[in-house]
């Protein structure tokens, strides 16, 4: 097989709360786009110096493993002045994969994206937001039980277990209480919907595409159930990989629950890839939970490949392609045509 010269820089960080990307799955990776790429590294971002090395080394693409880093590293993911790696790098002209820091700064604040979206006319369950030192009376909750609860600025399920439902004042009390000790996290408050549960994968399938078409992929996902009885998407189900995801069958659902999709994804202006949570309420309407831009990427493992496989029949290696190729066309289009005209022609396509 011939390979590409373009060098692509997988990017992620070493420090949990900044990466989105663990370290199995950049190698995976890794694995996969050297069959196609004679540069492919896996590059470590800790701190400033880092991004300035990375720019310096001139990549042809970075691949997005994380989405910021603190200017202040004693702050660490409470700085609020973050150095979002997506503006950093399109400020230097470097093509990297995904949406832009805009979008990734609505989506790592559950409370700004809710917002969004229900600005935007779309569905989203009732909330409202807990500081983590803030001490709240009952005549202050204006939400009614049972209320779901998690860290406002956490990803991966953290936060998340069978205390996350709550049916009573004390018990709100007591998980917000833990989610600022052990998350060091305000707490987002929201009516609990009892309904089933999906995750949207969402893929843009042209990148010279002006018009934008997506294939928008829905799977149901089926947590076991807890000690109380419900069925929760949590970390230790997440990282055990133990949800049920299963194809979508019922058209007129799968329709109701893709288009919400979508319309979320837009409204947070996201662009090229990224996955978006959903859940019904008791009258099988379909409400937006959170969104992932930088979601799990590894074969088998996570909903974004899973809803890959069982909708479209597109396996790890073309979707891990696909998303390198909308990177370089999306961010490159700009800079040169002439470029990105001979970029897309010597990407390898493989069949799916």
């Amino acid at each position: 097989m011939l390979k590409s010269n373009l060098a692509i820089a997988i990017v992620r960080s070493s420090i949990s709360e900044l990466s989105s990307m663990g370290q199995f799955s950049a190698l995976a990776i890794k694995d996969v786009l050297s069959k196609h790429y004679k540069r492919v590294d896996i590059v470590i971002i800790n701190q400033r110096a880092d991004l300035s090395a990375l720019v310096s080394s001139r990549p042809d693409l970075v691949l997005l493993g994380m989405e910021f880093i603190p200017t202040n590293p004693e702050l660490g993911i409470d700085d609020l002045d973050k150095i979002w790696l997506a503006d950093y790098l399109e400020s230097n002209n470097i093509a990297h994969t995904g949406s832009s820091y805009l979008a990734y700064e609505l989506g790592r604040d559950k409370h700004l994206a809710k917002q969004r979206v229900l600005s935007s006319g779309l569905k989203t369950a009732p909330f409202m937001v807990i500081k983590r030192d803030q001490v709240i009376t009952k005549n202050e909750l204006s939400l009614n039980f049972p209320l779901f609860i998690k860290p406002l600025n956490r990803g991966g399920g953290l936060g998340i277990d069978a205390n996350s439902v709550v049916t009573d004042f004390n018990q709100l009390l007591s998980k917000t209480k833990s989610i600022a000790n052990v998350h060091h996290s305000d707490s987002l408050i929201e009516e609990y919907l009892p309904g089933r549960e999906f995750s949207v994968a969402i893929l843009k399938d042209d990148p010279i595409d002006d018009n934008n078409h997506y294939s928008v992929m829905p799977i149901e996902l089926i947590a076991p159930l807890n000690a109380h009885g419900s069925r929760i998407l949590s970390s230790a189900v997440k990282s055990a990989n133990t949800e049920a995801a299963i194809a979508v069958d019922d058209e007129v659902l799968k329709a109701h629950v893709s288009e919400l999709a979508l319309n979320v994804f837009q409204a947070l202006g996201a662009s090229d890839y990224g996955r978006i949570d959903i859940r019904l309420d008791r009258f099988n309407v379909a409400h937006f939970l959170e969104v992932n831009l930088i979601p799990s990427l590894i074969s088998g493992y996570g909903s974004f490949p899973k809803a890959c496989v069982l909708n479209i029949g597109m396996n790890y290696e073309a979707m891990m392609l696909r998303i390198v190729k909308l990177g370089l066309a999306h961010n490159l289009l700009a800079i040169a045509e002439p470029i990105h005209q001979t970029i897309l022609n010597i990407i390898p396509a493989p069949a799916q």
